[in-house]
């Protein structure tokens, strides 16, 4: 036997054996054990190993494999979202994304005010709560509100949550 005929079978052994480690050994490979289930008429029949169900396993490629519904992967508070409309109603919405919890309002003038502001409002987690919630206004000429009227804002829409929570579950 030459040396390039000796390379060539254990290449293809050694693809034998990968290919059986992928089927879960020489026993799937080749025939599989068997094992005895009793029929609902009383009858006891060999099936195979493999005709049992598996169970789910992961692999590597699972990283790639886009499973998840793309419409409840990202849970946002509903409380917070219309909280948000309802307080920023003097502004006109331009852009909302309920799956990446996004709403972009143009530039209004809130009501007994003469600045016109811009708001961008983000809420980012499924809880009632201030850590999802975050609020960016910025003036006409493009700068940024100071943190008092910014947290002021924040702090009405997080009332304004509230009490639609308390007005859905009448407590």
């Amino acid at each position: 036997m030459t040396y390039g005929r000796f390379t060539a079978k254990a290449v293809i052994l050694a693809s034998l054996v990968a290919l059986a480690g992928c089927s879960g050994g020489f026993g799937n490979l080749f025939g599989g054990q068997t094992e005895t289930v009793r029929t609902a008429d009383g009858q006891v029949i060999a099936r195979p190993d493999r005709a049992r169900r598996a169970p789910e396993r992961s692999t590597i490629w699972d990283l790639f494999a886009d499973r998840d519904d793309p419409n409840t992967t990202l849970e946002v508070n509903k409380y917070l979202w219309n909280a948000s409309l309802d307080v920023l109603s003097f502004m006109p919405v331009e852009v909302v994304d309920p799956f990446s919890g996004v709403i972009v309002f143009g530039y209004g003038v809130p009501p007994g005010g003469g600045q016109a502001y811009r708001a961008t409002v983000h809420v980012s987690d499924p809880a009632l709560d201030a850590r999802g919630l975050n609020v960016a206004l910025q003036t006409r000429g493009g700068r940024a509100v100071s943190s008092a009227t910014q947290h002021a804002i924040e702090d009405a829409i997080l009332g304004r949550a509230r009490q639609l929570r308390i007005q859905d579950y009448d407590l």
